[in-house]
């Protein structure tokens, strides 16, 4: 273990003594600002590590507060990679509802990092053996089971996970790492994010070897996965939360090859059908933008089905039809004006109807929206709000107007 490592670690210890607990509970809150003196302050009592690192975890708990909630965050111990890696609770408890509704009562989560997954395995009333390679990444996990009080049920072991026999378990779940690290379930960092899935760590084969071991497995993997690259047995399923696309799992031992969509809150599923592209029709009255989970699943053609609408162009994932209708699977917007994409022209236009507010989209389209918002509402020009698609329409490049449709 390097010099760094063996430090973060005893630090990481520190924090777990009554003297840490009482740091941790006395620094909740210091705004950045305040930082410097605060440790000033209380480096006259204490060792200067463990103020630095208990300070270091309050940021932590407050990055994390987005995933697992302000309740859970303020009493789990996190480290940096860990609260980038970790799987938000909703999605967690998602995945962890739909092995408790598959009868699974036991499972082997490699990979296991913080241990999030565990959490909400353990939740659902799941016993878990949960593995890591990286000392660090393990001491947090096995701290975060005892803290929220779920040490009964999960099992934390530093291991390589390819080391680990998994066939007393029910399933299998597997989180590889993403943006390096060593194999076996090591400690989760690196240069950048890994799009390639035999270059994760562990690689997707081993991962799906794994995952045939056990009568039922979900493997997390990006949601770029290329579709050629789902295993003939597996269902893939893409998952967001609240309209931001969070990830992939392949499934084993539930219906193999299917493609679902899953929006959360909800949740809100939707099953491909196999359907083929679907056509593409004039600009309509309203414009169906379907959630990043539905694009990346490639289930555009099931909902342009359920709206009995088309594509703008071919290339480019935007529903359109004549009819509002309610779709779960798409956000509806009613388009007021279609107009060849021109800078001036669209400034004009929004300074004619006192527009104050601008939402700018695109799909197809290689301008920046930062960029274009500056260029034609250097100022609010009144109370009016506008969302702008740029886009393409039977291959031009095109503006469409409008706002969101509440109503059907």
């Amino acid at each position: 273990m390097a010099d760094n490592d063996r430090v973060n670690d005893l630090s990481f210890a520190s924090l777990l003594t009554p003297e840490g607990r009482a740091l941790l509970d006395e620094v909740r809150g210091t705004a950045p600002a305040q930082e410097l003196a605060v440790a000033t302050r209380l480096r006259r009592e204490h060792p200067a590590e463990l103020v630095s690192a208990a300070l270091t975890q309050a940021r932590l708990r407050e990055r994390a507060a987005a995933k697992f909630g302000a309740e859970d965050a303020r009493r789990m111990f996190f480290t940096p990679n860990g609260v980038e890696q970790s799987t938000r609770t909703a999605v967690a408890t998602h995945r962890a509802e739909r092995m408790r509704a598959l009868g699974v009562t036991s499972v082997a989560d490699l990979c296991c990092g913080i241990g999030g997954d565990a959490l909400a395995l353990a939740r659902a009333g799941i016993r878990v053996l949960a593995v890591d390679r990286d000392p660090l990444t393990v001491a947090a996990a096995r701290a975060n089971a005892e803290e929220l009080g779920l040490s009964a049920l999960i099992e934390v072991r530093e291991a390589d996970v390819t080391e680990v026999d998994v066939s007393a378990y029910d399933a299998v779940f597997v989180d590889p790492a993403r943006r390096g690290g060593r194999p076996g379930g090591g400690a989760r960092g690196g240069s950048g994010r890994i799009f390639d899935p035999e270059a994760y760590s562990p690689p997707l084969s081993w991962a799906v070897a794994a995952a045939r071991r056990a009568p039922h497995a979900a493997l997390k993997v990006a949601p770029g996965i290329p579709h050629e690259a789902v295993p003939d047995e597996a269902e893939a399923e893409w998952i967001s939360d609240g309209g931001d696309v969070k990830e992939a799992v392949l499934w084993f031992g539930t219906e193999p090859g299917l493609v679902r969509a899953t929006l959360l809150p909800g949740p809100r599923v939707l099953r491909g059908r196999g359907l083929p592209d679907p056509p593409v029709h004039p600009v309509g009255r309203y414009l169906y933008e379907p959630d990043g989970a539905v694009i990346r699943a490639h289930l555009v053609a099931e909902v342009a089905e359920e709206l009995d609408g088309g594509l703008i162009d071919e290339t480019i994932a935007y529903v359109t039809a004549d009819e509002r209708r309610d779709c779960p699977h798409a956000t509806a917007y009613e388009i007021t004006d279609r107009l060849p994409f021109h800078v001036k022209r669209l400034k004009a236009l929004l300074r004619e109807r006192e527009v104050g507010v601008l939402t700018v989209k695109k799909r197809g389209s290689a301008v920046e929206p930062e960029e274009l918002r500056r260029k034609v509402l250097p100022k609010p020009y009144g109370p009016n709000a506008v969302t702008v698609f740029l886009t393409r329409v039977a291959g031009a490049p095109t503006m469409l107007l409008g706002h969101p449709s509440d109503r059907a």
